[in-house]
This record gives structure tokens, C-alpha cells and sequence, in this order.
């Protein structure tokens, strides 16, 4: 009695489906670890920027601290010193996110030298079997025949129980990454407006300051103008205060006649 092709084709189409999932799933995890190295290195260049950014702020209050101590420099030194403080968070942010990206990177690649070496492992025990299985078949073809159908049905469920653990986890990993880097996205973002909002607000504090200092200095000196033009008037009516005092020496010089 000729052996059906049905009886054959599923355990081909199930172990077709296993490369496809495994390939599936190597390529998820190639993408993953590209997107990881990606976004190190754009950490890398946010934390270094950051760092930039910190030590000119820092440098920006060194020299302001040397000017001469005055109210303007005294704002001065205060908005740079906060601009210093805001500069040196966003360093420690961008360092501590460079680090989560290199620990998930690690976390990756173990990840995947384990699988690997399970892989492998599962490879070499299903030569081993099939060693086995063809030096059983040698000896007893009834036998061999009968393990057979048990490995292919024991084969088929886990198979299937590996494939669908293999598509949960591939799609858990998809979904991890893709939320981690929307919600790392946004915390950026944040961090941005946040940023640029005290930068802004900042800078205006800054210019209502020194224009109501620039009012203040012009409305001083308006108020000295009119104190110096008394001065100038009483200096000019003192000689009048003299012809006075000649005439009242010239009134006994009368009497006597």
C-alpha cells in the first residue's frame, strides 16, 4: 500500500514554518540590535553635546564671577549659574540614557547567544536522533516505523507550542522596543519644551531687568539736571548781595553832612 502525501506533507509544512519563524525572529532581533546601536550612538552625541553645553555654562559663570561685583552682574551671575544647573541635568539625563541604551544593547546580544547556543543545541540533539532513528530503522523497520509517528506527533506539538512562543516573544520584543522608544521619544521632547520654555522665560526676566534698570539710571539722572541748575542761580545772584552791602556803607557817609 503506497504511503499517503498527506501523511508527509504536515510535518514538512511544520518544519518550514520553523525556518520561516526562526528567520522571522533572527531578523526582529538583527532589527532590534541596529535600532539599539543607533540609538546609542545618538545618545552618545546628546550626551556629549550636553556636556559641551555644560562646560561653556560653567565657564560662563567662572567669568562672571570675575567681573566686578555690581546689581547687573549680580543677575547675571545668577541666570548664568541656573543655565549652569539646567546645562549639567541635561548631561546626567543624556549619560544616564546613553547607559540604559548600552545595558539594553548587552541585554540583547546575550539574549541572543543564548538562544543561539540553545539553537544549536536543539540541532545537534535532532542529528543525534536522527542517527538513532536510522540505526533503529536498520534493525527494525516495524519498530522504527512505529517511534516514527511518535516522534512526527511529538515533533508537530512542539513545533507548534515553540512556534507560537516564538511569535508571543517576537511580538512582545516589537511592542517593548516600539513603546520604549515612543515613551523615550516623548521624555525628550518634554525635556526639549521644557528647556526652551525657561531658556525663554529666562531671557525675558533678563530684559524687563535691564530695561527697568535702564528707566531707573535715565530718571536718576533727570532728577540731578534741575539740583544743578540751583547752583548755577544762586551763584550767579551773589554780587547782587554786595551792591546791596555798598549802599547800606554809603548811608552814614549821608548823616554826616
Amino acid at each position: 500500500m503506497a504511503v499517503s502525501k498527506k501523511s508527509v506533507d504536515p510535518i514538512k509544512e511544520i518544519k518550514s514554518n520553523i525556518a520561516k519563524l526562526e528567520k522571522q525572529l533572527a531578523a526582529a532581533q538583527q532589527k532590534q540590535l541596529a535600532s539599539l546601536k543607533k540609538e546609542i550612538t545618538k545618545n552618545s552625541k546628546a550626551a556629549s553635546d550636553a556636556a559641551k553645553k555644560s562646560k561653556a555654562a560653567s565657564a560662563k559663570v567662572a567669568a562672571i564671577s570675575k567681573k566686578k561685583k555690581t546689581p547687573a552682574t549680580a543677575k547675571q551671575a545668577i541666570a548664568a549659574k541656573k543655565a549652569a544647573t539646567a546645562a549639567k541635568s541635561n548631561a546626567a539625563a543624556a549619560k544616564s540614557a546613553l547607559a540604559q541604551a548600552k545595558a539594553d544593547l548587552q541585554s540583547l546580544s546575550t539574549e541572543i547567544k543564548q538562544e543561539n547556543a540553545i539553537t544549536s543545541a536543539v540541532a545537534k540533539a535532532k542529528a543525534a536522533l536522527a542517527k538513532k532513528k536510522a540505526a533503529a530503522e536498520k534493525k527494525a523497520a516495524a519498530k522504527a516505523k512505529v517511534a516514527a509517528k511518535k516522534a512526527a506527533a511529538r515533533a508537530k506539538l512542539a513545533a507548534k507550542k515553540a512556534a507560537a512562543r516564538a511569535k508571543v516573544k517576537a511580538r512582545k520584543a516589537a511592542a517593548k522596543a516600539k513603546a520604549a522608544a515612543k515613551a523615550k521619544l516623548a521624555k525628550e521632547k518634554q525635556a526639549a519644551k521644557k528647556a526652551a520654555a525657561k531658556a525663554k522665560a529666562a531671557a525675558k526676566a533678563k530684559a524687563a531687568k535691564e530695561k527697568l534698570a535702564a528707566k531707573k539710571a535715565a530718571a536718576k539722572a533727570k532728577a540731578k539736571k534741575p539740583a544743578a541748575k540751583k547752583v548755577t542761580a544762586k551763584v550767579k545772584k551773589k554780587p547782587a548781595a554786595k551792591k546791596v552791602s555798598s549802599k547800606a556803607k554809603k548811608k552814614p557817609a549821608a548823616k554826616k553832612k
